[in-house]
């Protein structure tokens, strides 16, 4: 099994994940993440589910200005991701990154044609056909709409900027020529290059398809995988691939995550949009699977939810090895940190603890999807927690207290879903230590035989 494992299974498992595309968009989506955050402390702030707490915001006139923070901390998300994207693609290339992601920027913002129409705050309609306006941008592109588009964009122009640079075809000028001047020279070419063909595309939709780039790719792949990946099926895919990938020694969670982020990212900001305008439901187009459900009850106490076997080991456990790690593992388990156990235990590569630890997550999530989706629960209010939020904390954050219950229910019952297999590796573990110390007994029994 190793040798298969070794030999046929993670070459291939490694060559994906540390290939360039894999690499730019793992790495480019996480500049997003900060922003989100710092959004989501504005939204939380500004629209509190509690009738005291908001009549005092309203009566601040704070929640204006909250609201502006949030709009464009939510609403800069493409933005955001498009440079990202493209500045790694060109660091990992060994190429000047900052050009490559300025490029970037201006190649998405090329494709962004108007299709909002312009209202005026009391919500009249002023200016209906909007697409070839200028002068303003159509911000509802430059959050989770423009996702997809973002992430195509990016890694289509990190990929041409550094064929160009790479290739030499850029200016180069003397070597007393300063280097910042030097630097944006050596742009010239390659940004040039790259603004006419995203202008080119511009004009071909345009002319063409009657529609903008962003708004065909929006509807062509965007909208299908959102409804492909908010099913249930999605929920129960996604943390079985993680723990997969784990079980194997390979880092799951960032590399699913790393793929699935923009659109969890796009549904969570499509739920916080209607959150802030009490419409999030799922006849209003709410989603049930956010990055809040992957994060929440996908990975909480760590990949594959393992705070379960934490608890047998640290109160339960007979094997000096497990108890001694139960110790160690208690403080970040609840920081959601398990790689000591999936290293340590370990699970990597034990057939004994690999069943729980891939069907434990998919339960949890599949059981949540299913009481949302029948009303138990809040769909998740858009909220983005750092994933080093305790749990209990976070349900609360994300779903108020209905959520926090639930998510406390789904930790309690990884406890006994982990119990007959950990228990089991406890009993081999124990006559593993107990034979080991009749040995040493049985050998210092010799010894001092041996001396007399």
């Amino acid at each position: 099994m190793n040798s298969f494992i070794n030999d046929k299974v993670l070459p291939g498992v490694m060559k994906f994940t540390n290939s360039k595309i894999i690499t730019a968009l793992k790495n480019g989506m996480i500049y997003v993440i900060p922003f989100i955050i710092v959004g989501s402390i504005f939204l939380i702030l500004g629209s509190l589910p509690i009738p005291s707490w908001a009549a005092w915001m309203n009566g601040t006139g704070l929640v204006p200005y909250f609201n502006q923070a949030t709009n464009f901390s939510f609403n800069a998300m493409a933005l955001i991701a498009v440079i990202g994207i493209a500045y790694e693609w060109a660091r990992n290339e060994g190429v000047d990154p900052l050009p490559a992601g300025i490029t970037g920027l201006i190649s998405f913002l090329i494709v962004l044609q108007p299709t909002a129409p312009i209202m005026s705050p009391t919500g009249k309609v002023l200016i209906k056909n909007v697409r070839h306006l200028t002068g303003f941008i159509d911000t509802s592109w430059l959050a989770g709409k423009g996702m997809i588009a973002a992430i195509l964009v990016g890694l289509i122009t990190g990929w041409i900027y550094c064929w160009f640079v790479k290739s030499k075809i850029t200016i180069k000028l003397p070597e007393q020529v300063p280097a910042n001047v030097a630097n944006s020279f050596t742009a010239l070419i390659p940004a040039g290059a790259l603004i006419v063909m995203w202008l080119l595309v511009y004009m071909g939709f345009d002319h063409f398809a009657h529609t903008s780039m962003l708004q065909w790719i929006y509807n062509v792949i965007q909208t299908p995988l959102q409804g492909i990946t908010d099913s249930l099926a999605g929920a129960l895919i996604a943390p079985l691939l993680i723990s997969f990938l784990w079980f194997f020694g390979v880092h799951g969670s960032s590399i699913i995550s790393g793929i699935m982020t923009a659109i969890l990212l796009s549904n969570g900001t499509q739920n916080a949009t209607l959150f802030k305008a009490g419409k999030l439901t799922i006849a209003n187009g709410g989603h049930i699977f956010t990055q809040a459900l992957l994060d929440q009850f996908g990975t909480v106490t760590g990949a594959g939810i393992t705070i379960g076997m934490v608890v047998y080991m640290l109160w339960f456990a007979k094997s000096a090895q497990l108890k001694a790690l139960g110790g160690l593992e208690i403080a970040p388990a609840i920081f959601n940190i398990n790689e000591p156990i999936l290293f340590g235990a370990p699970i990597v590569m034990n057939p004994l603890l690999v069943v729980p630890f891939m069907i434990t997550p998919a339960i949890s999530m599949g059981l949540t999807y299913i009481v949302i989706k029948i009303g138990l629960i809040p769909l998740f209010n858009g909220v983005y927690v750092p994933w080093t939020t305790p749990a209990i904390v976070s349900g609360f954050l994300v779903g108020g207290w209905k959520t926090a219950i639930w998510q406390a229910l789904m930790l309690v019952m990884t406890f006994f879903i982990y119990l007959p297999f950990i228990r089991r590796y406890d009993n081999v573990l124990y006559k593993q230590e107990q034979d080991n110390l009749a040995a040493e007994e049985a050998n210092g029994g010799a010894k001092t035989e041996a001396a007399k």
